[in-house]
């Protein structure tokens, strides 16, 4: 009978015939709340210590082992430091037992993990820093830990098996007590079973009753039991006393059912692999076709149509979703071998030539990367081949003018549509994103270079091909490649002293090549950007090989200065690097303030870095955008082309500084004085405001201090800070005829600190022996005499030649320290009273214009505003200086008409508010 009506009642009549009376029925109580605790029986399990400890230590074993499978390092040193902590802490328990088998055979094997991962060296290679550092100290780590498991160890590695074998039977005989224990398969009858050996005995309503009894699960009596024992206290119905139980056995019989499943799986998985074999890695991704489709089946004739063909049918797959292009490159060659086997003659060749350099091209789809190093290798062989294909065979002509309806590549003469040198310019712009990509400090740089070579090998090929075939336009581009490749390489032989017989020799110097591309490009080009490039590159050669006059006549002529900001950025960048070669050359050659007036551009930005494509600098005001990144960096220029910006600022700092101190020393006490300039001035403040000076250490700090020097008319100290060891290894060993460059350094320090002197004590003395000059400044009596005579011509320094005496008179009209202040003072005064006029002005209403005569007073008071802005300019930049010194709005006629337009607002305003407003409120507001 089934349980749930046992709920209410103890009994209940079976019989459907006769009706029993009613009883009275035990009241059920109120359904009380029970917590989950109660409600659940939970076994608890008491473990011994041992078996707490080994479980532990085997749960990070395991770890372990899936670790080692992936090779994951760090994981692996980090199971490998929780297992020592786990055998320390089953510490007792190993000195009662023993080391246990499994603890060893983990060492063991982690042991032989480590040794094959080291001794793997391509392995290493490519792992990621962690996964390296993390192996390195799992190794080192391991061979202290093992020393204490030295002995166990060697037994082990002797005897692996030995112990093993004694554990699975013991692990057996185990499994054997727990199946005496409980019931087997065997033991326990099915329900099947069970209710035939129950048919014979039964009959009638028994077997109705036995049949109902058994769909429940148990007999009327086990039934009428169960409900007695597991009827609830006090009457309570919970969810518990509805659910049906398992008991032990039941649970372990499906547990061991899961595990014949699992079995069988197992085996079915290794039969399917032994009949298919071993499997094979393939790429991710879109599925690959292993099968190459074949080019053309073996009963159809090769001839020029069906390649043609087929060739239309690779290229019409190019730029396709799906196409796998280094599919592409293999079937293009294919289709070339196939072509070369048939005899088809070498326009066709020519045909699927450009076609593979195409795909080539296209086979990176990202255009800021570079290509990969096997395929520029192979994209340098393939342009040698096609160069050598249009050399060889003359009656080939290309161009990208011929059509493809008018292409011939079956007789003589053949015309194949292509372009050769877009094919080589494209190549060279891939040679340098490849150095752009490269390390410039690694050996991967230099390797890379070397192609630089057979570049200009075929850059040349190509020139002779296209002076015989080309137009006056593509001869002018490849002059221009051959340009670029050549301007920015310094010639030995142009300071060599020519040898005879040199004449007869095949290979011409840079500079003739120069001159004549270079020329060729002025006088055919068309467009001004080539005319442009050729230009700048040529005064760039001009200037790295000191042909200074040649490189400031050039410049001048073209008067690139006044349209530069025009062109394309490339050329601006271009026009940077060539403006700091010029500059460069005539510090060589001791111009120090042409020098100067072409560095300063350049050096007061503190961008030379970013103007020259050498690098990118943080930006403060706004932040550059992914993309317009993406487009600086590839204009950026390869290293062996860079500038030294190191060579390029103490150049500049030391033409500054022969520049600015006797500039400095003449008008110490000249309000109105100009600077040279600022970057120096700034260098030299930001100095001062150090409270400790030490000495000298980066090149910037030298320079300071010989300026500090040659102010002070020590020429010997300011020579020894600017020429020392430390700064001929940073600057001055870097230029070609380095100890020329150092003695004109040093004449020219002399020489200025001579005017130095000159203008610092002229008021002191009233006369100076030449012979005295030239003995204390170690220059020759001519040198000074010159020096001398240049300052009184310029009127510089006001004194004579006495010329029998040999001796500087000075006539003393520079004005005193005392005169000099006072002169400053008169100024001051009659500024403050000049603008206080201007603010009577103001609140008389001068500026008040009436209805009447407005138009008249209006073109009065605009001829005052411009005279007087005229006056303010013409008063050059002093007076500007002087007005914001005096701490007024004096300033230049543009500063002074501002205030007054300003003032003359804030009267209208006044007048706004009402004639009768209050006067303080005006001066108020004012």
């Amino acid at each position: 009978m089934s349980r749930f009506f046992h709920a209410g009642s103890d009994s209940e009549s079976d019989s459907d015939s006769s009706v029993e009376e009613l009883q009275p029925q035990r009241p059920v109580p109120g359904r009380a709340y029970t917590f989950s605790d109660d409600e659940e029986d939970t076994k608890r399990v008491v473990r011994s210590e041992k078996d707490k400890r080994y479980d532990e230590i085997r749960t990070i074993i395991k770890q372990m082992k899936n670790h080692k499978n992936i090779k994951d390092m760090p994981n692996v040193l980090t199971d490998f430091e929780s297992l020592g902590k786990a055998y320390e802490k089953a510490r007792k328990v190993v000195d009662k037992e023993g080391i246990p088998r499994f603890f060893l055979q983990c060492l063991c094997e982690l042991d032989d993990f480590v040794n094959d991962c080291w001794e793997d060296r391509e392995w290493r290679k490519q792992i990621s820093k962690n996964n390296s550092k993390s192996l390195t100290s799992l190794r080192q780590k391991l061979k202290k830990y093992i020393r204490e498991f030295e002995t166990e160890l060697g037994s082990y590695r002797e005897n692996p098996d030995e112990e093993e074998v004694g554990e699975k039977e013991a692990v057996v005989e185990d499994e054997g007590v727990d199946d005496k224990l409980e019931p087997t398969k065997a033991d326990i009858p099915s329900k099947k079973e069970a209710r035939i050996a129950k048919e014979p005995t039964m009959s009638g309503d028994e077997g109705d009753e036995s049949d109902e009894s058994e769909f429940w699960g148990s007999s009327s009596s086990d039934s009428e039991s169960e409900s007695e024992d597991e009827r609830p206290e006090g009457g309570r119905l919970t969810a518990e006393y509805f659910l049906k139980k398992t008991t032990e056995a039941e649970s372990q019989r499906r547990e061991e059912r899961k595990r014949e499943r699992k079995r069988e799986k197992e085996l079915k998985k290794k039969a399917k692999e032994e009949e298919e074999g071993e499997w094979e890695e393939v790429k991710g991704g879109a599925p690959l076709v292993v099968e190459k489709p074949k080019m053309f089946s073996k009963d159809q004739e090769i001839n020029h149509e069906a390649v043609m063909k087929k060739l239309f049918e690779i290229i019409s797959a190019r730029g396709k979703k799906g196409t796998d292009r280094s599919e592409q490159i293999e079937l293009l060659k294919e289709l070339k071998l196939v072509a070369e086997t048939a005899n088809l003659g070498p326009a066709v060749a020519v045909k699927i030539m450009f076609n593979i350099m195409a795909a080539i091209f296209d086979y990176n789809p990202n255009i800021a990367t570079c290509m990969r190093n096997e395929m520029w290798t192979y994209c340098m062989s393939a342009m040698k081949e096609l160069l050598d294909l249009l050399i060889t065979n003359e009656d080939i002509t290309v161009g990208e003018n011929i059509a493809e309806d008018n292409e011939n590549v079956e007789t003589s003469p053949y015309q194949v549509r292509g372009c050769v040198l877009t094919t080589l310019e494209r190549m060279d712009e891939e040679f340098t994103k490849m150095l752009q990509g490269c390390d410039a400090h690694s050996t991967e740089y230099v390797d890379r270079l070397q192609d630089e070579y057979e570049i200009n090998d075929m850059t040349k090929r190509l020139q002779k091909y296209l002076e015989q075939r080309g137009t006056s336009e593509e001869l002018c581009r490849i002059y221009l490649r051959r340009i670029e490749h050549i301007y920015y390489k310094f010639d030995h032989s142009c300071f060599e002293p020519e040898k005879e017989g040199a004449g007869d020799a095949e290979e011409t110097s840079s500079e003739d090549d120069m001159d004549r591309l270079c020329k060729y490009i002025y006088a055919k080009d068309s467009t001004d950007r080539l005319r442009t490039r050729a230009m700048l590159c040529h005064i760039y050669h001009h200037a790295l090989h000191d042909r200074w006059f040649q490189a400031r006549d050039l410049m001048l002529m073209s008067h690139l200065q006044d349209s530069i900001q025009h062109s394309d950025v490339p050329t601006q960048i271009m026009y940077n690097r060539t403006l700091v070669q010029l500059g460069l050359c005539a510090f060589r050659q001791g111009m120090i303030r042409d020098a100067h007036n072409a560095l300063v551009d350049i050096q007061s930005s503190n961008r030379a870095k970013e103007l020259l494509a050498q690098g990118l600098l943080p930006q403060r005001q706004h932040e550059r955008t992914p993309e317009q990144e993406k487009i600086e960096k590839r204009r950026l220029f390869p290293f062996h082309k860079h500038i030294n910006l190191e060579l390029l600022e103490c150049v500049y700092l030391v033409s500054a500084m022969l520049l600015e101190i006797p500039y400095m020393a003449a008008h110490e006490l000249d309000i109105r004085r100009r600077m040279i300039s600022k970057n120096f001035h700034h260098v030299m403040k930001m100095s001062d405001r150090q409270t400790l000076t030490g000495p000298p250490e980066s090149m910037r700090e030298h320079v300071v201090a010989a300026s500090k020097a040659m102010k002070m008319g020590d020429w010997k100290v300011c020579k020894n800070f600017i020429i020392n060891d430390k700064m001929n290894a940073k600057v001055w060993d870097l230029f070609y005829q380095k100890d020329k460059v150092r003695d004109m350094i040093v004449t020219k320090i002399q020489e200025e600190s001579l005017r130095t002197y000159l203008f610092t004590y002229s008021s002191v003395y009233d006369s100076l022996i030449m012979d005295h000059l030239a003995e204390m400044f170690e220059l020759k009596k001519p040198v000074v005499h010159s020096i001398i005579s240049k300052m009184i011509i310029n009127e510089e320094l006001m004194a004579s030649l006495d010329q029998p005496t040999q001796t500087v008179n000075m006539h003393r009209t520079e004005p005193s320290r005392l005169q000099s202040l006072a002169l400053q003072l008169s100024e001051k005064v009659s500024t403050l009273v000049e603008n206080n006029e201007r603010i009577m002005e103001i609140k008389q209403g001068n500026y008040y214009f009436p209805k009447t005569n407005q138009p008249q007073y209006y073109q009065q008071n605009q001829g005052q505003n411009w005279n007087r802005g005229d006056q303010g300019r013409q008063g050059g930049w002093n007076r500007g200086d002087q007005g914001r010194q005096g701490g007024w709005n004096r300033g230049e006629g543009r500063q002074g008409g501002w205030n007054r337009d300003r003032d003359q607002d804030r009267w209208n305003q006044n007048q706004g508010w009402g004639r009768r407003g209050n006067r303080d409120n005006r001066q108020r507001n004012y």
